[in-house]
């Protein structure tokens, strides 16, 4: 199994609405800057991704001003020229769920900005076992079916 990528950061007022918790635009940049860095480091310093559709984002918790935010991700579904990649907010202190969970699909692209095949094939890690990841998994094969 591989190990996920990792993303941190810290809250600031610039991140926040007006209860002094993460604004949701925001949550959207964060989460997006975190599956595009996991989406690269699956494919490699020759992938040319941009993201074609958020297929979930969930704010479970809020997150207020001042946390540094610990983000998961893992590629959960790969084809030969689309994969999703699975976030996870870790929980924050004194908390046992995590903060936030995403599902979002990125494709590549060749330099006309049409979509292609991966540079490589890579496998798509097993997951762990943990209750975040299992519904992710769940949720994207729903998702899948729809689609």
């Amino acid at each position: 199994m591989l190990q996920p990528t990792y993303s941190h950061r810290l809250i600031l007022p610039t991140d926040a609405n007006h209860h002094n918790t993460l604004y949701a635009g925001s949550l959207l940049r964060l989460s997006l800057e975190a599956g595009y860095a996991t989406a690269w480091k699956h494919i490699g310093a020759d992938a040319n991704i941009v993201l074609r559709r958020v297929l979930n984002l969930e704010c479970i918790r809020p997150v207020p001003v001042g946390t540094v935010i610990e983000i998961q991700g893992l590629v959960l579904h790969q084809t030969s020229s689309y994969l999703v990649t699975g976030l996870v907010g870790t929980p924050l202190a004194n908390d046992t769920v995590p903060w936030m969970e995403a599902l979002m699909g990125f494709a590549q692209i060749d330099e006309n900005g049409k979509v292609t095949h991966f540079p490589e094939k890579s496998s798509t890690p097993g997951i762990p076992r943990s209750e975040p990841w299992l519904r992710l998994k769940e949720r994207l094969q729903k998702l899948l079916k729809i689609r």
